[in-house]
């Protein structure tokens, strides 16, 4: 017969969820320190610390966030403003947020935008403020989201993903700069007398910082510097130009701001019956995971998102306790060279 009272006892064989006195029995320590790990880990030894977070591994405990929340007047839940997400930077932006919070314990709501205007922007944190969070991420990668930046409340810790320079809120960001200037040393150091650039979008803050980093090396170098082509992100964007820079027989290296723009350049040199890397060369950026099975597999530039996501939620607590500095944290990419590139011929 099935029980009416729904206060009744589970079964005797379902397994019992584990509580934190649990956890302070399997760490040999007090539920108070077992709490300060989970809540303020700084301020417990790290020996501690490590013993406690394998118990909580260990027993699968989840703390009760209503009741955290009583203890230190903090929700647990972090917000994040979001914008087009159907692009690989910012999803994986996203992801490495959503991971790095989890690692702390905290849960993340998400506040997703059309557009960053300062308009839009004011009203996605004030749609995290009705859900009483601790604090707020903006995955901000476009030049006009630093003026919604400026007027946000002043009593909300909020931390920028990806902003440029003048933003007045901690930034953590991928150098894009830096990304772009080693794609382009990369080309110059195969032989290559130039390089030409596809680009981003003009108002994306990654696309003016890889315009940057590749004029840069070139200006230093004393070459030629083409005009950039300007794309939109698409692989089609990216076939079209390369259409038109297929027909150029001094084109012979190509730094494309994302890999999907350098697969369209890809097709397009195919059908021009131009080959690569033997006949041009071409780098991209962000390593998609498909770039190493495009054909020929593609030189490109990574980016640690998981790095950025755990800089940002570390500069998001530290805002949380108090800490008022602002900061800039860069996070350095990687070149991934593959068969995409090759001596100039």
């Amino acid at each position: 017969m099935i029980s009416s009272n729904p206060t009744a006892d589970p079964p005797a064989d379902r397994p019992r969820a584990a509580v934190m006195e649990d956890v302070a029995g399997l760490a040999g320590v007090s539920a108070m320190t077992v709490s300060r790990v989970l809540n303020a880990p700084e301020k417990v030894r790290p020996e501690t610390r490590a013993r406690v977070l394998a118990a909580v591994q260990e027993l699968g405990y989840r703390p009760n966030f209503a009741a955290r929340s009583l203890v230190t007047g903090r929700s647990g839940v972090l917000g994040v403003v979001s914008f087009d997400t159907t692009l690989y930077g910012p999803a994986s932006t996203l992801y490495g947020i959503e991971r790095a919070a989890r690692q702390h314990d905290y849960l993340v709501s998400i506040a997703s935008l059309q557009a960053l205007t300062r308009r839009s922007i004011a009203e996605g944190v004030e749609r995290l403020r009705s859900q009483s969070v601790d604090g707020v991420i903006v995955i901000a990668p476009h030049e006009s989201a630093a003026e919604g930046l400026r007027h946000l409340p002043k009593d909300l810790p909020v931390v920028d993903v990806g902003g440029g320079e003048g933003v007045p809120v901690p930034v953590a960001a991928v150098d894009q700069q830096s990304g772009a200037a080693r794609a382009t040393r990369h080309l110059l150091s195969l032989g290559h007398q130039t390089v030409w650039h596809l680009s981003g979008p003009a108002n994306w803050i990654d696309a003016n910082g890889r315009v940057r980093g590749w004029r840069s090396v070139l200006e230093a170098e004393g070459r030629a510097i083409p005009e950039p082509l300007a794309g939109d992100w698409s692989a089609q964007s990216g076939y079209e130009h390369g259409r038109r820079l297929a027909r150029d027989p001094e084109v012979t290296a190509v730094f494309a701001a994302n890999d999907p723009m350098a697969l369209g350049l890809l097709r397009a040199l195919r059908e021009a019956g131009k080959r690569v890397p033997e006949d041009v060369s071409i780098v991209g950026f962000d390593d998609v995971p498909e770039a190493a099975y495009y054909w020929p597999p593609l030189t490109t530039v990574r980016q640690n998102f998981g790095e950025v996501g755990g800089q940002a939620l570390q500069l998001l607590l530290d805002r949380i306790a108090g800490v008022e500095e602002d900061v800039r944290r860069m996070v350095e990419p990687e070149l991934v060279v593959r068969e995409s590139t090759a001596q100039r011929r």
